[in-house]
């Protein structure tokens, strides 16, 4: 998990997306220029970026009710957290298949007037798309996870013999 105020930015998506297309466009070209193929794309990929995306988002959403205070029931703080840490996984994730992505499509471009690497360039930009969809779900989720500095609820976090208030003191 990414701790720290923000979490993941944008900012670490786009360095983790070029560095990823930089290595892989290197390695790749290499791999061709010897006689390699690219890997194969599949729009089966593209339907299993899209699941997850949607349920990244859904694994979100009964947090962002608890703390809209729209809940119906109490919300596990484990489950929450699990939420933070699903989010920001599939930011990563979506930063590394879009960079991968690319890094094929980048491979293309001086055969792209081949109408079978036409094809392929087109799967390999929805995968990508795809790459970006997980990126924004999981940054959304993180943002609807956040709990501002500001707002404190005196039961959380407290519960145990000798947890001791920011005074110092145990009173409860």
């Amino acid at each position: 998990m990414v701790t720290g105020r923000r979490g993941v930015t944008i900012r670490l998506l786009l360095l983790i997306g070029l560095v990823v297309t930089a290595f892989a466009y290197l390695v790749l070209h290499i791999w061709t220029e010897q006689g390699g193929v690219l890997p194969p794309a599949s729009w089966g990929a593209l339907i299993v970026l899209l699941f997850m995306a949607c349920g990244v988002f859904s694994a979100g959403l009964p947090v962002r009710r608890f703390l809209r205070g729209q809940a119906k029931k109490p919300l596990n703080p484990i489950r929450a957290m699990r939420a933070v840490v699903l989010a920001q996984a599939s930011a990563l994730t979506g930063a590394l298949v879009l960079g991968w992505n690319v890094a094929q499509i980048l491979v293309l471009l001086p055969d792209l007037d081949i109408a079978s690497r036409r094809s392929l360039a087109w799967k390999l930009a929805a995968l990508a798309a795809g790459g970006v969809l997980m990126a924004v779900a999981g940054l959304m989720v993180q943002a609807m996870c956040r709990v501002d500095g500001d707002h404190h609820d005196p039961g959380v976090g407290r519960g145990h013999e000798g947890d001791e208030e920011p005074d110092g003191s145990n009173e409860r």
